[in-house]
């Protein structure tokens, strides 16, 4: 079999398995533990850093891991139960510290870098992880 029946086969696989919602019933299966994972961790991190949540939603995205708003809303992807425990953690102090300093500047980092001093390393960890 040479490369192009293999890679249009799994193209084929991975096209069949979004039409029949497989991916959908596996956010509806786990929506609720990824909510309830989130709401301990954000609620533990924002206590360290003195930052108020408005609002904790659940996603199903394709590219993101996580998402804030200046609203002081979190999203995050529901795949975040399948990460280890350190890299939640990293992900939801990413998205914390947005609440504070809305961008990726020097400050940002600093304050990221208060209780995750690793955060570089867990950061290429994460880019690392495919989403789809």
């Amino acid at each position: 079999m040479n490369l192009f029946r293999i890679v249009f086969r799994r193209r084929r696989i991975r096209h069949s398995c979004r039409r029949l919602g497989l991916n959908r019933r596996d956010f509806l299966k786990h929506k609720e533990t990824a909510r309830a994972l989130v709401r301990e961790r954000v609620q533990h991190w924002s206590t360290i850093y003195g930052i108020s949540v408005r609002k904790i939603t659940i996603r199903n995205q394709r590219t993101r891991w996580g998402s804030c708003s200046k609203n002081g809303n979190l999203n995050f992807n529901y795949r975040i139960i399948h990460l280890p425990p350190h890299l939640a953690d990293y992900l939801i102090v990413h998205e914390l510290c947005h609440l504070k300093e809305f961008n990726h500047s020097k400050a940002f980092w600093i304050l990221v870098g208060q209780n995750i001093p690793n955060y570089g390393k867990l950061r290429g960890k994460l880019r690392k992880i495919r989403l789809s």
